[in-house]
């Protein structure tokens, strides 16, 4: 199977829902002369040009609003944010119209909207570039939240978000977009609601999500290296949340580890963890254990931004715990 970058499964997901519905289209600041900030967009102006490929000021509240009330007037369209962190500008139109439309106007009028960007830190770009934000829009009853971690899983989950009826929150990162992955030729896809496992094993369940995955994936690998069978799942849709995936895995390895780059209070390991104890805890052989972001803003500097995201190390340490390996 071919291998491609991330950008690229995402460029052909849009391209391909733009070429099979004349409804889509796509809008964002630098999409189109510039070929996007991360150059998923790239070369898709010349295709489809200025009135489906369209360049905005830098005014998220603004343009959010105009693709609001596109979608709700029977369009379907992309909204690319240079980074969900300025999309906090835009909340009002997301979670005040969008994700309620539905709702209020007893199903008359509903919004088939993609709101998409990387989201979380991408590096020693200070406090008010590195927040993730999947538990905050997976709280907003109406909205559907995916959260990604590799080039395959991008572009069906791109694609059958486009084609939802509800507005969805379609969360990348800035580190991942060079990443390489296979994705095959033919179309396909990846239904919202299932997470997947990436790696089997019978010993402890390892639960993550977005560019965390690189961690808990590092961790199996460690692990394995001392006869450690860690399985692996990543939840690919945060809302809806699929945690009958993890509750089936518990039942067989009866340990679980979370890993997530959100800030501990009201996350998304914190419903995992509710969810789990509740069905599943006499499967349970030791208690639910979790790595998440410091509770604090992430700083810039290099030794702070090591301190303040989940690592293997410290991943491979709290496993070891659950196992009563190493106290």
């Amino acid at each position: 199977m071919r291998q491609i970058a991330f950008r690229q499964a995402l460029r052909e997901a849009i391209q391909e829902e733009m070429r099979r519905d004349e409804r889509v289209f796509l809008m964002g600041e630098e999409v189109a002369e510039y070929n996007g900030a991360y150059k998923v967009s790239q070369g898709m102006l010349d295709e489809f040009g200025p009135r489906r490929v369209i360049d905005t000021p830098i005014a998220e509240l603004g343009f959010t609003a105009i693709g609001v009330g596109a979608a709700q007037n029977g369009l379907r369209p992309v909204l690319e944010f240079m980074t969900w962190n300025f999309a906090v500008l835009a909340l009002d139109q997301i979670l005040n119209t969008a994700s309620k439309m539905l709702a209020m106007s007893g199903g008359q009028v509903g919004c088939p909207i993609v709101f998409r960007g990387p989201n979380g830190s991408a590096g020693q770009l200070g406090a008010q570039h590195s927040t993730a934000f999947e538990s905050y829009y997976a709280n907003i009853p109406g909205l559907k939240v995916v959260s990604v971690s590799n080039p395959y899983d991008a572009k069906g989950l791109l694609k059958a978000a486009i084609r939802d009826d509800d507005p969805v929150v379609f969360m990348e990162s800035e580190q991942m977009y060079g990443d390489m992955g296979e994705v095959p030729e033919e179309e396909y896809i990846i239904p919202i609601g299932k997470a997947d496992i990436k790696r089997a094993g019978k010993d402890v369940t390892i639960v993550s999500f977005n560019k965390m995955m690189k961690v808990a994936l590092g961790a199996a690998e460690e692990l394995a290296k001392e006869g450690i069978e860690a399985e692996v799942i990543d939840l690919r849709t945060i809302r809806p949340l699929d945690w009958f995936t993890i509750l089936e895995s518990v039942k067989k390895t009866n340990r679980l580890v979370i890993v997530e780059e959100q800030w501990p209070f009201s996350s998304i390991s914190s419903e995992i963890s509710y969810r789990i104890q509740k069905e599943g805890f006499d499967y349970l052989d030791a208690p639910i254990r979790r790595i998440t972001a410091a509770d604090a803003p992430m700083h810039y500097a290099p030794n702070l931004v090591k301190l303040y995201l989940p690592d293997i190390e410290r991943t491979v340490k709290l496993v070891k715990e659950v196992m009563y390996m190493k106290k």
